[in-house]
């Protein structure tokens, strides 16, 4: 090959989202690109702000790299800060609302913030933040730049109260129109830090590169098989993953971003009849929500949901596809950029009976095209377990839609890259057909007598009870086999007496293993979660901890090795 076919300006670009706001800006010029409230914008008109935020940005001292970090929930500025952000040069943080001062502080000392963007609703929140930040004797000198985030239902929403600190859209109003975004040489600079949600150890700072944002957006819209011109509503925070890289694909695709302070079923049904939503993704928790409320909804909907986080049960996928709510289940973590593996749908699996396509649903799926492998392995050899659908082992993934690394965290970083894959953490099996199912995180698996119980299994079978609206297990201590699982369950009635204890026991004996029936059930009002919808299972094991069986000899079971039990 000749040596002058080298890289030129003119046939290579470094990768990097941005360049989708700019192609929408151009290409749909005059559609709507953000609704929210009565506020309307167009692809134009977003860019321009964009534009403009970028500007304003770099005068405040926004230099290459620094962290711009943002509170706020799904608004149109924290849409248009994933790009004005970047193309300043800096590095967007979206902080979970959820948090409480002390980890908002922490997250905000952690990622050496210059600028916090803070909602209205959330200036309390930050305000004890920063006190606490301001008092840490280990903290340095530099100054935080705070920017109010004002009412923006309609476009030239100011907030009053505000008048001592910036404002966001002064900044937006003030800033160059005609600003050219800061030219990415190096598609392996960081664009993003994301601090995951803490479920199972301290919160880690995620770093994304430009290129990683980039093939992670596109493979996962082909994934899902998204069209032209979706619209989409935000019931999934835009600070989780950056909304599973939406924020940036929407753009791509030239769709309507419709905005929602706070996922409700209310918000929800009345996004769909107003503005005819096509698309959305959320936690399994939602789906729940949206069923309880159904008689809310008063129009016929076809509304493609992409769903991440725990398995859906089966019984609930049925339920949502009746009311013409059509789930795609994806599988994803923090340090993928969002989802790496998507069920993809077969056509030959149409001719199926409800119930096995909703078996067939609850798969996590195959990998979107950003991940160059993925593997199940026995975690001590290493080696790939068999694909029969049964074996257990540790997924792992590689490919471009990996995290850079754990900021400031290089210990950790080696450790989730060993031997060449990253370590994910969950448990799971490959299907003869290649397709992944997760059964459990490697730490909520229940050894109990030596044999492995898969949580998610108990809790798939458990689920099933027509009185159950939800369900967690975890291990509780066992005087003799070490671990036994224990359930805690959410009913569907608001008294729990009509269900019992030895109800749910008794049903479990004549649906699983024995080894594998719970030998405690406790009910809750709800189920402790983080603002994604995870289970915090960790919450649960330290409460389990704490339980002593009523009769050790009335619960002994022994594991299947050693009894002729009915499986």
């Amino acid at each position: 090959m000749n040596t002058y076919m080298s890289k030129f300006e003119a046939n290579y670009t470094a990768l990097t989202p941005i360049t989708f706001l700019k192609r929408a800006a151009m290409s749909y010029a005059d559609r709507t690109s953000i609704i929210y409230g009565e506020a309307r914008f167009t692809w134009q008109e977003t860019y321009d702000r964009c534009r403009r935020l970028a500007s304003s940005l770099q005068s405040l001292g926004i230099a290459k790299n620094e962290v711009v970090s943002v509170l706020a929930p799904n608004i149109p500025a924290l849409y248009e800060m994933h790009f004005a952000v970047p193309m300043a040069g800096g590095v967007l943080n979206t902080i979970n609302t959820m948090l409480d001062a002390n980890g908002v502080k922490s997250i905000l000392d952690h990622s050496e913030a210059k600028i916090l963007f803070v909602d209205y609703e959330y200036i309390p929140l930050a305000y004890e933040a920063l006190r606490l930040l301001n008092v840490d004797p280990k903290r340095s000198t530099t100054k935080l730049s705070v920017v109010i985030i004002g009412d923006s239902t309609n476009k030239n929403g100011k907030l009053e109260s505000s008048k001592k600190h910036l404002e966001y859209e002064e900044l937006v109003v003030k800033g160059n129109v005609d600003f050219m975004a800061v030219k990415i040489e190096d598609e392996w600079d960081p664009i993003t830090l994301s601090y995951t949600s803490g479920t199972t150890s301290s919160p880690k700072g995620v770093v994304y590169s430009h290129r990683g944002a980039f093939l992670g957006t596109l493979s996962l819209i082909l994934g899902w098989e998204m069209g032209t011109q979706p619209v989409y509503l935000w019931s999934l925070p835009m600070f989780h993953c950056n909304g599973w890289t939406f924020t940036w694909g929407i753009a791509a695709r030239g769709g309507t971003n419709v905005c929602i302070r706070n996922t409700t079923a209310s918000m929800i049904y009345k996004s769909i009849a107003l503005h005819g939503v096509t698309h959305m993704c959320c936690a399994p928790v939602v789906l729940n929500i949206i069923l309880e409320e159904r008689k809310q909804l008063t129009t016929q909907v076809q509304v493609q949901v992409l769903v991440g986080g725990s398995p859906p049960p089966e019984k609930l996928l049925i339920k949502m596809e009746e009311l013409g709510f059509y789930i795609v289940h994806a599988y994803g973590l923090t340090e993928a950029t969002g989802a790496a593996l998507v069920c993809e749908w077969q056509k030959r699996w149409d001719k199926h009976s409800h119930e096995e396509r909703a078996r067939l649903k609850a798969r996590q799926g195959i990998s979107v095209l950003n991940i160059e492998d993925l593997d199940v392995k026995d975690t001590v050899t290493m080696q790939s377990v068999p694909k029969d659908g049964k074996t257990t082992g540790e997924i792992v993934i590689r490919g471009s839609g990996i995290m850079k690394g754990y900021f400031k965290n290089e210990k950790a970083t080696s450790e989730a890259f060993a031997s060449g894959w990253f370590h994910t953490g969950d448990v799971g099996v490959i299907h003869p057909d290649g397709y992944i199912q997760v059964k459990d995180r490697l730490k909520d698996v229940i050894i109990s007598g030596g044999e492995n119980i898969s949580s998610v299994q108990v809790e798939e079978v458990i689920y099933q009870h027509p009185e159950v609206l939800q369900v967690a297990v975890v291990a509780m201590p066992h005087p003799r086999w070490g671990e036994t699982p224990c359930a805690f369950l959410v009913v569907k009635t608001a008294k729990h007496h009509t269900v019992t204890e030895n109800d749910i026991i008794t049903y479990c004996r004549n649906n699983l293993p024995h080894y594998m029936v719970p030998k405690k059930v406790c009910f809750l009002m709800d189920l402790p979660k983080t603002s994604t919808g995870k289970v915090q299972k960790g919450t649960l094991r330290a409460m389990a901890k704490n339980i002593q069986l009523p009769d050790f000899n009335n619960h002994l079971q022994m594991p299947p090795k050693f009894t002729s039990s009915r499986l």
